[in-house]
């Protein structure tokens, strides 16, 4: 049998050609300025005197050759200057001056870009992506200063399997797409969400090590019904209502079919598309495309492994998940999704009943407990709607604090994108939970939209409670030496696991079981003493030791599934004869890392 780690290593030096410690040549066609004004070439003054010989470099540069770790380490004091000088300014001005300068290094130097990002992922994924993406994504058409992705708008019917061939690079494994219908829990921000899909790409290489010549951001603009944006003299979209029906699917029917002509194996992972097109576009792609839906999926898997995660702080089995009560409030695509993820799992631990599961589960929304008597009853929600006084004769419309009275469940979660929705009396009620130690999570982004604060949570809901939330808080000083751990719920921890396992096994379609498998491995990350203190999710700074976990859990589950079709040289069986440790390191080597690279011209 083959040496398997040695082949996974060999394979990766020829692919993925800087992730060794002592990097092949980089062919290149250019010369001179063209070198110095292409971001993933350019290293500044870093070119050594050799290179700028061979590049046509000399006198375009000062003279001295500054190293990448010089260079390095004056980005990051210039950083730190910019944080102390925005000291005691409001924190939207702060959050974008520090959007501006790691924009800036992106715009000229990715690989330096991308190096400070994987040391630096803690600080900076707030930065690049929730909270502060939504900010970016509210003010991008006066941000704009350079082109990044592709747009692909209703104005391009017909023409789209022609435009995917105006993409530079020839291979593409991740892509992310937005309609820009339902930014975060901003609403519709038109094309000015491009923002979210170059966030995540970002993550995708920082956590994943995707490597940034083949990522893709895509925003498909069909309209917007933002009338502040339509009338903005700066906005860069179509100003036109939004396509709707037929219409709007055909769009993305072309644009889906254009991506698969071109990069048959890509990864497609849609967000931040409104509820009844992100459930549509899913149901009507996940068996035709290798794509997913990170809103729904994603979110229910994050929040699956934090509920898995809260039983096991009660001192109980993960079998006794399936006892759990739970209240969510939220009826959007996230909400809908965590119930379907958590109901499948509950239903699995309960011996496959079903209707057990679904028992535990209460859903509202803006207008109260979902009953099967709520006209004009959602059809995605319609399978969580409960019969009207089957519990304690809880009614349809009963409001959350009624809910959580008679309930007294274990799990509070909200996906409502309504800020404070979890108010002082709400909070109260959860210390009647017939949990020992109540879960509550804030699932809603950005910050202002949370639906608690954990300082909130903490102060009113009592100090035994688990909190988790969707965007960061800082934990909370509970005095006498204890704290209560404001766990961040973040999407990162499980999608570019899942983009990078389904790369690696080569899969054609991402399954209900490679997710669950994905949740699962995170829910388990965590040690019990960690667990017992209340922490549910690991450091963001282990973030691609956690990604490689994630990634072997769902490149062995298409393995198991009988999905698997390899990636570059590593076929099939030899997926299969991996163990889970090789399995683990295959995926740690695929992982690209920034360092320069010597740069060979050829005509």
């Amino acid at each position: 049998m083959w040496n398997l780690a040695r082949v996974a290593a060999s394979v990766l030096s020829r692919s993925r050609r800087f992730s060794t410690a002592i990097p092949g040549p980089c062919i290149v066609h250019k010369r001179g300025t063209d070198i110095l004004h292409d971001p993933w070439f350019n290293k500044d003054t870093g070119f050594p005197l050799t290179e700028r010989d061979r590049l046509g470099l000399r006198g375009l540069l000062p003279p001295r050759v500054i190293s990448f770790e010089h260079q390095y380490a004056r980005f990051m004091e210039s950083f730190r200057s910019l944080e102390k000088n925005t000291e005691g300014q409001p924190n939207n001005v702060v959050s974008l001056a520090k959007w501006r300068i790691l924009n800036r290094l992106h715009d000229r130097n990715e690989t330096l870009y991308y190096r400070v990002l994987i040391d630096n992922i803690k600080d900076f994924a707030p930065i690049i992506y929730t909270p502060t993406v939504g900010l970016v994504c509210q003010n991008y058409s006066g941000l704009f200063r350079r082109p990044r992705g592709m747009y692909f708008s209703a104005k391009d019917k017909g023409e789209m399997m022609s435009m995917i061939y105006n993409w530079p690079a020839q291979e593409v494994d991740m892509i992310v797409l937005t309609d820009g219908s339902r930014i975060l829990g901003l609403g519709d921000l038109g094309v000015q969400g491009i923002g979210i899909p170059i966030g995540k790409l970002d993550v995708y290489v920082a956590a994943a090590g995707i490597n940034p010549q083949r990522i893709l951001p895509v925003m498909l603009d069909v309209g917007t019904n933002n009338q502040k944006l339509l009338e903005d003299r700066l906005y860069l979209g179509l100003r036109q209502p939004r396509l709707e029906g037929e219409e709007y699917l055909s769009i993305v029917d072309e644009f889906m079919e254009a991506v698969h002509a071109r990069w048959p194996k890509a990864i497609v992972q849609f967000e931040d598309f409104q509820m009844k097109w992100a459930f549509e576009t899913l149901e009507r792609y996940r068996k035709r495309f290798c794509m997913f839906n990170d809103d729904i999926q994603g979110t229910a898997g994050v929040a699956l492994a934090g509920l898995l995660g809260t039983v096991r702080a009660q001192g109980l089995s993960l079998t006794d998940f399936a006892d759990q009560k739970i209240v969510v409030v939220g009826a959007g695509s996230a909400g809908l999704g965590v119930l379907k993820m958590a109901v499948q799992a509950s239903a699995r631990m309960a011996g496959n009943n079903d209707a057990f599961a679904r028992n535990k589960f209460f859903l509202l929304d803006k207008d109260g407990l979902i009953t099967k008597e709520r006209k004009n009853l959602d059809p995605a929600a319609a399978p969580f709607a409960k019969d009207p006084g089957d519990f304690m004769g809880l009614r349809e419309g009963a409001s959350l604090l009624e809910v959580v009275r008679k309930v007294k469940p274990n799990v509070l979660l909200g996906l409502s994108g309504v800020g404070g929705v979890f108010n002082e009396e709400v909070l109260k009620a959860m210390r009647e939970s017939d949990s020992v130690k109540p879960a509550i999570f804030a699932m809603s982004n950005p910050t202002m939209n949370a639906e608690c604060t954990a300082a909130d949570a903490f102060k009113h809901a009592g100090e035994n409670i688990v909190f988790a939330s969707g965007s960061p808080f800082e934990n909370v000083d509970l005095g006498n030496g204890k704290i209560g751990h404001a766990n961040q719920a973040n999407n990162m921890y499980l999608f570019p696991g899942i983009g990078l396992g389904t790369l690696l096994s080569g899969a054609r379609f991402i399954t209900d079981g490679m997710l669950q498998q994905a949740a699962e491995c995170l829910a388990s990350y965590m040690t019990d003493e960690e667990i017992q203190k209340g922490i549910l999710y690991p450091s963001i700074d282990s973030i691609r030791d956690i990604t490689a976990e994630v990634g072997a859990a769902v490149l062995r589950a298409a393995v198991e599934e009988d999905l698997a079709e390899g990636h570059g040289e590593v076929g099939p069986r030899d997926l299969k004869h991996m163990s889970k440790e090789e399995t683990v390191e295959y995926v740690t080597r695929s992982m690209w890392f920034p360092v320069y690279s010597p740069l060979v011209h050829e005509k």
